[in-house]
């Protein structure tokens, strides 16, 4: 009996003990891995939301850049470490969507191994032809890649890239040669030369040749019209209903992240995001905010993972990787 009552007390002081540090939580500084270098569009955006959500928390979120292995590395890194709240990834579709389907044994499982906190918001990605390449909206150009079947080429510099104009051309039935390139810098370089015909990539890298009369842009993957481009319409709008591809930001942690800390850290970044600072900052940089729950964000990983898998498969990149 008073080994029972021992053990009943010294459970009650473990309770009491692991309330207590919930309630300060965080005691110290919150390591936020990147997976994209210092200085990419990603980081920035990490940076800037992480500064405000630090204010809100009363600790600084420190950046830690861990590009590699389309990803993989941060997550890896984060699904290992305690959950503590000491240790957050804010990740893209390509390690949660794309590195689990694409591997021949998936690293983890995103769906189990992680924590969704909130999601974060969309990058705006286009479908941009050369100005010589025939068609001046999408169903023209769609038009001249069936009367040409196996003379048409497109670049892919990510995953985003790569699966977008895979589901177009599945979509369209189109006979359209894919040439892979390890970002989107030197598929613009080809592209610009002559080399490749088209290519779905980010506003950063495609609009500037828009605006220098070198490229033409037919449509967003965006769910609604991008406001630095509001002439642009969306996949929908311009032909290709039910885009399933969404090229989402969102915030993690590892798996079992206590619920109180999972609510701090989603009411912080949600606060952040509603900033009008912060939202004109991330219009300027073509970046939609999508703020949202932790169940919200589970459904997105669940919904895209199956997508992934779904046009990586068509594309014949199920397993593909070691």
């Amino acid at each position: 009996m008073k080994a029972f009552v021992r053990r009943a007390a010294l459970l009650c002081a473990a309770m009491a003990m692991s309330t207590t540090a919930l309630a300060a939580y965080p005691e110290k500084p919150i390591k936020l891995l990147v997976h994209f270098p210092a200085g990419s569009s990603t980081d920035v955006i990490a940076r800037t939301l992480a500064q405000e959500a630090s204010e809100v928390l009363g600790q600084p979120i420190v950046i830690h850049n861990k590009p590699g292995a389309d990803g993989a590395i941060a997550a890896q890194e984060v699904q290992r470490s305690a959950p503590d709240g000491y240790t957050l990834l804010i990740a893209t579709n390509s390690p949660m969507s794309g590195v689990p389907v694409m591997r021949k044994r998936a690293p983890y499982d995103p769906a189990t191994d992680f924590t969704p906190i909130t999601d974060i918001g969309r990058y705006s990605f286009f479908l941009y032809t050369r100005t010589e390449t025939p068609g001046d909206n999408l169903q023209e150009f769609v038009s001249h890649v069936k009367k040409n079947p196996d003379t048409m080429t497109y670049g892919s510099g990510n995953i985003t890239g790569l699966l977008s104009f895979a589901h177009i051309a599945n979509a369209h039935e189109l006979d359209i040669l894919n040439v892979p390139y390890g970002g989107e810098p030197p598929a613009i370089t080809d592209m610009l030369g002559g080399h490749i015909d088209a290519i779905v990539a980010t506003a950063g890298t495609g609009m500037p040749h828009v605006k220098d009369g070198k490229f033409k842009v037919h449509a967003t993957v965006l769910p609604e019209r991008s406001p630095n481009a509001p002439d642009v319409p969306t996949m929908a709008e311009a032909g290709v209903p039910d885009f399933p591809i969404a090229p989402w930001l969102g915030l993690f942690g590892p798996a079992q992240l206590p619920a109180d800390v999972v609510e701090k850290v989603n009411d912080a970044f949600a606060k952040a995001m509603a900033k009008p600072e912060v939202k004109k900052f991330m219009q300027a940089q073509d970046f939609m905010l999508t703020p949202s729950t932790p169940g919200e964000l589970r459904e997105l990983v669940k919904d895209q993972l199956e997508s992934h898998r779904t046009l990586l498969r068509i594309a014949g990149l199920e397993g593909a990787l070691d």
